[in-house]
């Protein structure tokens, strides 16, 4: 694997993780910082939990991690899910938060209370979310695992779902990562290698409402620990390499009870044309950098125009043919940039298909 810039000995740490921990729980608290990244740190529970009320609310320093001044830096998470441990096991848990400043108000990074606001409003639409994650691997030195130092490998072709030396790399991040979105109950629904050299997905999904938010991030913060463990970076920047090499999105598949239903291919076609009448509200929303990765080009659509079409990847909207031939299903929405906020998607998902609501507006880029 690349070689690590820090010091590891699996073999010494799995001696002192196979301690009896005398019935005491580690919680390893999740939440997401100032600059749409994963910061964690660990509570000692004195027995095992079941559900994510049981815990307690905690806080942080917000001054170190973007989230609030100096002078008023206490930042509080609140448990909103549990999931096992795959790195510690036994009854150890990982807990998703959001967070909350001091005068009991949602702190303005966290973006899944407004979301889940709007999935309780719409419950009856059953709205089931399934996200495509793509990253790209990198080593220490910050360049695609696997490529040339400072040059590049042959033209895209060969990687996408590739097998064999040469055509994918760190595959054995990827199974590690996905077997450890298994074990901590992660809805995972598949994983690929992509069009770019050390470029890969995963799927997650289908989830309903808040639930694809929740498993997406954590499903991010297994794969940073994963790769931290192998010595290697992950980057979900939507064009880590310029030129002629595909970018990495976040492509959304959404379905709501309607379209399921037998003649469902108009309620997806209603949906298509509400999210046209607001193409820049959701742009604004879907990630940073998008503009270097829309371009029209590697399947992608131009940021400044909209369309759908049926089995179309360079379109804003992709029907599956599937769909189209069975007059039903979901649709796909290509626009998203790979840094995006699950939250972020699926709350502005919602506001466009259903209607917004009285002191919320996911359409605003910042609060």
């Amino acid at each position: 694997m690349a070689e690590s810039t820090t010091i590891s000995n699996t073999e010494n740490l799995m001696k002192y993780m196979k301690l009896d921990q005398k019935g005491a729980v580690l919680a390893e608290y999740i939440w997401i910082d100032g600059s749409n990244g994963v910061r964690t740190k660990t509570k000692t529970l004195s027995k095992p939990v079941k559900d994510y009320k049981e815990l307690p609310e905690w806080n942080f320093d917000g001054s170190s991690t973007g989230q609030a001044p100096g002078d008023n830096s206490d930042v509080y998470i609140r448990p909103v899910a549990i999931f096992p441990d795959p790195f510690r096991g036994g009854d150890n848990i990982l807990v998703m938060t959001e967070t909350w400043d001091s005068d009991g108000t949602p702190n303005k990074y966290n973006y899944r209370h407004e979301a889940v606001r709007l999935m309780e409003a719409n419950a009856k639409h059953e709205p089931w979310f399934g996200l495509e994650q793509e990253y790209t691997i990198l080593g220490p030195d910050g360049w695609p695992y696997g490529w040339p130092k400072g040059g590049y490998p042959a033209p895209q072709g060969p990687y996408y779902c590739g097998v064999g030396t040469g055509k994918v790399f760190c595959r054995d991040i990827v199974e590690a990562h996905y077997k450890a979105c298994l074990y901590a109950g992660i809805q995972i629904s598949g994983i690929n290698a992509e069009v770019m050299p050390s470029q890969w997905e995963f799927q997650v999904g289908p989830c309903e409402g808040i639930q694809l938010g929740d498993h997406l991030w954590v499903a991010r913060y297994l794969l940073y620990r994963v790769a931290e463990e192998f010595g290697a970076k992950i980057t979900i920047e939507p064009k880590p390499i310029k030129g002629d090499w595909n970018g990495t999105g976040l492509h959304t598949n959404v379905s709501t009870t309607d379209m399921r239903k037998e003649g469902g291919m108009k309620a997806i076609e209603d949906a298509c044309k509400k999210l046209g009448e607001r193409h820049k509200e959701h742009i604004d929303v879907y990630g940073e950098g998008n503009a270097d990765r829309m371009t029209g080009e590697h399947e992608t659509a131009s940021m400044d125009k909209y369309s759908y079409a049926v089995a179309d990847r360079g379109a804003s909207i992709r029907i599956p043919r599937q769909c189209a031939q069975e007059g039903k299903g979901y649709f796909e929405d290509r626009r998203p940039a790979s840094n995006a906020c699950p939250y972020r998607i699926t709350g502005i998902m919602m506001e466009t298909m259903f209607g917004g609501m009285d002191g919320l507006d996911f359409s605003k880029a910042e609060k």
